[in-house]
């Protein structure tokens, strides 16, 4: 048991909780072992309703209200009860307050008990109620060994009863029982772990109440902080008592939320203060600083900067190094050291500005050692806690403060003259030792340490040498860490800083090298000024070092930069103009330098604007450029380099405008990024909609922060280009004795054009003395043409279709290449029967230059005979162009040239459906071909030309009976509208006995584009029909708006068989038996009539097959009954095979059993007819022929297999393959076959006919067709 002294050590990372201990010591003592070895074995659940008392927090450091549930182990620092150690009114110290009083007794003797032990008690509870402390215990212990020595003792219970009743008489259970706890049994040891419950219950309990009473008087100290003679001190130590509260609890977070709290109010203060509103305890923080020994984290607490703040007399920079202690160790103990190097750094650049709004006054170079101390000993503290492979991980988070050292470094060098040249003078000495004077002793921490960060900085600024090697080795270490990360930025910014360092020491050439790698992330990025700067530097280098090449090239940069001054520009101009003056040592040796310096090239225009000439023509360059250079420069020539190529001329000029223009990209000295584009953010609270925050933001940033490094550009301004030798040839364009301005300048090239091919500009160089302003590429690509061209004709219809049998004018062509039209000369034209050419007197041709220009004309004269038409040519020089119109006529055959997929060989329409006629507007096209001799050629040049037929003509056959008529459609499927005249159906070969006769005669119909014209025609005969006609429809036709004398003639052949009608089909349906009507629902008959009008001639005996039994010859048909509308349903069979007498008149009736579906006028069923031919060999059953449309009231088309209707007496009979299928059969196996009837040979009187059906009487729902 630890005895209590007067002045205990408390602010140690070993305080516990305090609980006294009262009674017997003895009994105490012999238990104290176990029961601080057995407590903080099991955690115990806290919840603290403690409520934050801090309203400035930190973004970032921001506590909730309320704490979460959280297991703590508890421990406890068991000391003799004395009332000295009871707290006193104003004592804020927790880590001194008894959080538990105990009273031990094992008192089983109740004489004893009242003499001694109660009233021992009684002054206990007495003292404990005096200073109001309400967390105690009473314990009492039964042993083994007091039983036996003594007889007349009472049962525990009595003297537990007896002391409740004395002194727990609302607290029961503040008065517990230890049974026997030195023992090993189940009962001593379920005694035992009860007990520890309850002291570890109490302990909470009394951490719940003080603590939260502790938080309520801090909370009203921190509420009078406006009032005068609050002080920040006093409330530090306040809020601090409650983080070492939480540390002893190892609640390490909690305890640093109130360090955190701290830190974010007096930051406030400090902001406050340099808005003007300033707090008098603030003016302690002002007093000048006179020591800056950086801070000191290898303590868990200062004591010594801690009495400072206790007792007033801390500077901000005691304030901040001690807090920024204590929360650097508590990070470590949450295991968070790279929260440390972050919040370090924030701490650093935080006190510099401090400082600053406080005013306080600092020597010159203290704060530069201060922040160099106090870099490195963060480090040393992570490198302390984290092995080498944690800390090469996390570079990320201690580079900044390795950076940050560095520059401290640097600036306590220039400060003490360790970087110049000549070295320190007395002055910089003397500077030296003030600063060293205010870093005090060495601490005791780090006295044994070679690298502690005192030695290193004494070290430092002892010597130049000492300094040189610590800030290469800390410049060094950065930039490895930087790239290590991927921060190439950061790695170069601190090489630049080096450079710098290196220029001050007289080393240029390695200066350069930094200012190098710098300047690539400046134009990369596009830092207008860094560039500027970071050259300057670069070329003061390269002076120094002899470098004139380079020199110049940067020398050549900075005279064309904006940024700088106008004297400057002219200096470095001038620069390059004496070295250009100068006459070459030796051998002639040129310096190539970029033309992007010297100038931008803005435009390149063509004259003429096609950049297309022939072989010796003029073509003009006019090249715009802007110059850079602050100074009027005299080229002694500007010359662009040709590239020829023997290419086809012709292919597209990526980079040319319509207008003959060459647009180049606006380029400057550093390398263009994307513009900046930025937008305005507003943030709300979510709450009142009150305006919280407002900013700017960039969109496109990860377009301009990217990284470049590994792309570079053919014009890097940076990097000087290689001398390219500029080869004197006659491909070159060049312009002598070039002065150029500042701004705008306009030079004029001729280009050569001496061959055919294409021309490609690639490079471009200005010439000043020996320096030669070179751009290695011409982009885009700049490219003209020469072309020498074979003459050529070409003949093209004015018209988008030239139309047959009507005159057309077609436009010749010739391009006279390098051919020169003489006198005499014409162009031969090969006659043909089809297509004649027509003679004009006005005809005149137009000479055109290659440009398009109109140079004159000139009338032509066309001759023809029997075989050529010659056309005269007028004067025309080469490259030029002739053009002249022909008129010329092709006739329309009278047979069509194709014949289309909707038509017979005879010129039949093939009707596929009975419904509607469908018509295509497709133009019939004949291709005439024209032979021309010409001058320029022994060869004849073979041309075509495509003529559309404007009309399409279809035909058809018709029946009434034994009555015959003739259909022509006349279709317009061209644009333009016809007039015609004098339509005629005529034989061919005249037959006496036929006569045609015009249903209606017209003189004349306007055929209007897309439609069409119906004429008919009836056909009359005399004696026996015919068995075929071959006609011909003939008609005049002009178009509309043409005179009579253009009318032109049209004639369409065609012929038609078996014109005459052999069969009729009638039908008759009859209600059934005591109806009037049918009804739906209710059997009907239908009656067939199958009627031969004719006896059959030698045609149809080959066609039919006729069989003779018992004098009586009858040829067989195939009937069929379908009705595709569902409208009826046919009952029994539907088809059948009926043998028909060969006489005239002969007629059979069929009749079968149909059911009406609806109600209304129903059309009749259809009735379709064929012949059958019960025996035909043949390997496949060909497809039904095609048939015409005999007229509206019959069709006997075979329609596609699989729409016909299967019968039940068809499949009875085993024929269902060859009458329903067009499948493939076995060779040589006769089987029957159905054949239709040739158009008009069949015809169906009761085709169109509708018969009424009335619904059933039983009916509820009534279905009517209407049709």
């Amino acid at each position: 048991m630890e005895t209590h002294e007067e002045k205990p050590i408390i602010y140690t990372m070993e305080n516990k909780p305090i609980v006294t201990c009262a009674g017997d010591q003895n009994l105490f003592t012999a238990l104290f072992s176990s029961l601080t070895q057995q407590l903080p074995r099991e955690p115990m659940e806290w919840r603290s309703d403690l409520i934050g008392c801090s309203e400035v927090l930190d973004a970032h450091h921001k506590r909730s209200y309320g704490r979460a549930p959280k297991m703590i182990y508890l421990e406890a620092n068991f000391v003799q009860f004395k009332e000295d150690l009871l707290p006193k009114d104003g004592n804020k110290a927790l880590l001194t307050f008894p959080f538990l009083h105990i009273y031990w007794t094992d008192c089983c003797d109740t004489e004893m008990y009242k003499t001694s032990v109660k009233e021992d008690m009684q002054r206990w509870q007495n003292v404990l109620r005096l200073h109001g402390s309400q967390d105690w215990l009473i314990v009492v212990v039964e042993t083994d060994n007091k039983k036996k020595n003594k007889t007349n003792i009472l049962p525990r219970t009595s003297i537990m009863d007896k002391i409740r009743n004395d002194f727990c008489n609302k607290q029961s259970d503040r008065c517990v029982a230890l049974s026997d706890p030195l023992k090993e049994s189940s009962r001593s040891q379920e005694s035992w772990s009860s007990f520890l419950t309850k002291v570890r219950t109490l302990l909470l309990m009394s951490f719940t109440r003080n603590l939260g009473r502790f938080e309520d008087e801090m909370r009203t100290m921190r509420e009078k902080r406006t009032e005068p003679g609050w002080s920040f001190c006093d409330y530090f130590m306040v809020q601090e008592e409650l983080a070492f509260v939480f540390e002893m609890l190892q609640q390490f977070e909690d305890a640093l939320v109130q360090y955190d709290e701290l830190d974010a109010l007096f930051t406030q203060y400090v902001l406050n203060f340099g808005a003007g509103d300033g707090a008098n305890w603030l003016g302690s923080f002002c007093q000048p600083v006179r020591s800056w020994n950086g801070l000191l984290l290898r303590r868990p607490i200062d004591m010594e900067k801690r009495d400072l703040i206790q007792k007033g007399d801390a500077s901000l920079l005691d304030l901040r190094s001690y807090l920024f202690s204590r929360q650097c160790t508590l990070l470590i103990f949450l295991q968070r050291p790279w929260e440390v190097t972050v919040r370090a750094l924030e701490l650093l650049h935080n006190c510099v500005q401090e400082l600053r709004l406080l005013e306080v006054s600092v020597v010159c170079g203290a704060l530069d050692c201060w922040v160099f101390l106090s870099c490195l000993e963060v480090l040393h503290r992570i490198e302390g806690c984290c092995d080498r492979s944690q800390l090469e991980a996390n570079f990320s988070y201690t580079v900044g403060l390795w950076t940050y050292a560095t520059e401290k470094l640097k600036s306590l060098g220039d400060l003490c003259g360790l970087v110049s040249e000549n070295g320190p003078n007395s002055e910089d000495l003397n500077r030296t030792v003030d600063l060293l004077a205010g870093l005090g002793t060495e601490r005791p921490e780090t006295a044994n340490s070679p690298q502690s960060p005192y030695k290193k900085l004494k070290e430092a600024l002892s010597s130049v040498e000492a300094f040189e090697k610590h800030y290469l080795e800390l410049s060094h270490a950065a930039m490895e860490m930087y790239r290590a990360i991927g921060r190439l930025r950061s790695a170069r910014l601190v090489g630049k800083s080096l450079a710098e360092f290196y220029m001050r020491k007289g080393d240029p050439q390695s200066a350069e090298m930094f200012l190098q790698e710098s300047l690539k992330s400046y134009v990369s990025e596009n830092w207008s000024l860094p560039i500027t700067h970071t050259r300057k530097q670069i070329a003061e280098c390269q002076k120094q070092l002899q470098k004139m090449e380079e020199y110049l090239q940067t020398s050549a940069l900075l005279a064309s930069d904006a940024n700088l001054s106008e004297d400057e520009r002219k200096h470095f101009c001038q620069e390059i103009l004496n070295f250009a003056n100068q006459s070459p040592e030796g051998k002639d040796q040129r310096v190539a330098l970029s033309l992007s310096s010297l100038a931008q090239h803005r435009e390149l225009r063509f004259q003429p604007a096609s950049a297309l000439v022939h072989v010796g023509a003029t073509l003009q360059l006019e090249l715009r450029l802007c110059g850079l250079m602050p100074v009027p420069v005299r080229l002694e020539q500007l010359a662009a380099s040709v590239h020829f190529a023997v290419e086809q001329p012709g292919q597209k000029r990526s980079g040319q405008n319509t207008d003959g223009t060459v647009t180049f990209p606006v380029t400057s000295p550093m390398s263009t990024s994307p513009a900046l584009e930025l937008c305005e953010i507003h943030e709300h609270s979510p709450t009142d909609n009150a305006l919280n925050l407002a900013g700017v933001v960039c969109r496109n940033m990860h377009l301009l922060m990217r990284r470049n490094d590994s792309t570079t550009s053919l014009e890097t301004p940076n990097v000087a280009p290689s001398a390219i030798a500029m080869e004197d040839g006659a491909r070159m364009l060049k312009a002598n004795d070039v002065t150029l301005s500042p701004g705008d300048n306009s030079i004029i090239f001729t280009a050569p054009s001496e061959k055919p091919g294409t021309y490609t500009l690639r490079q471009l160089c200005a010439t000043v003395g020996r320096v030669q302003f070179v751009l290695p590429h011409i982009y885009p690509l700049v490219q003209y043409e020469v072309y020498s061209q074979e003459p050529q004709l070409t003949i093209q219809p004015l018209t988008e279709n030239l139309l047959a049998g009507l005159p057309q004018q077609v436009k010749f062509t010739i391009l006279t290449g390098h051919y020169t039209v003489k006198k005499g000369d014409a162009l031969q034209l090969s006659n043909t029967d089809c297509m004649p050419v027509l003679n004009s007197t006005t005809c005149s041709a137009r000479i055109l230059s290659s440009s398009g220009e109109l140079l004159g004309e000139s009338v032509l004269s066309i001759q023809s005979s029997e075989k050529v038409t010659s056309i005269s040519l007028p004067l025309t020089p080469p490259y030029h162009t002739l053009e002249f119109l022909v008129e010329v006529l092709c006739h329309i055959p009278s047979c069509p040239a194709r014949m289309e997929s909707g038509q017979l060989t005879n010129g039949q329409i093939n009707h596929h459906s009975r419904s509607r006629t469908r018509f295509n507007f497709a133009m019939t096209t004949i291709d005439q071909k024209v032979s021309v001799d010409c001058p320029w050629s022994i060869y004849s040049t073979l041309l075509s030309l495509t003529f559309h037929v404007p009309f399409k003509v279809k035909h058809s056959l018709l029946s009434s009976g034994r009555r015959k008529f003739i259909q022509v459609c006349l279709q317009n499927v061209s644009d333009t509208n016809f007039r015609l005249r004098d339509q005629t159906l005529t034989e061919i070969h005249h037959t006496p006995s036929v006569k045609l006769q015009l249903l209606v005669p017209q003189t004349q119909n306007l055929v209007l584009s897309k439609q069409c014209v119906f004429s008919v025609w009836e056909v009359k005969w005399d004696g026996a029909p015919p068995a075929a006609l071959n006609c011909q429809f003939s008609a005049g036709f002009a178009p509309a708006d043409a005179s009579d004398a253009a009318i032109r003639p049209y004639r369409y052949d065609f012929m038609l068989e078996r014109v005459s009608t052999v069969y009729s089909v009638r039908a008759e349906i009859h209600p059934s038996a005591g109806e009037q009507h049918c009804r739906t629902g209710t059997l009907c008959r239908l009656e067939v009539s199958l009627t031969r009008l004719s006896e059959p001639d030698d045609t149809d005996r080959t066609d039919e097959e006729i069989s003779e039994a018992e004098g009586l010859r009858t040829s067989r048909l195939m009937y069929e009954v379908i009705d595709n509308n569902s409208n009826w349903a046919v009952c029994g069979k539907s088809s059948g095979v009926v043998s028909m007498p060969v006489a005239a008149m002969a007629t059979h009736k069929v009749q079968m059993e149909i059911m009406p579906l609806f109600a209304g006028h129903l059309p009749y069923p259809k009735i379709r007819v064929f012949k059958y031919l019960p025996h035909h060999t043949s390997p496949v059953i060909p497809a039904d022929t095609d048939s015409c449309l005999e007229n509206d009231s019959l069709s006997l088309l075979d329609k596609a297999l699989e729409d016909q209707s299967d019968t039940a007496s068809l499949r009875s009979r085993g024929s269902i393959h060859s009458l329903g299928s067009g499948e493939q059969q076995p060779r040589g196996l006769p089987m029957p076959k159905r054949e239709a009837f040739g158009p008009g040979q069949v015809f169906v009187c009761t085709q169109g006919r509708q018969v009424l059906v009335l619904p059933g009487t039983d009916d509820h729902v009534l279905e009517v067709n209407v049709t």
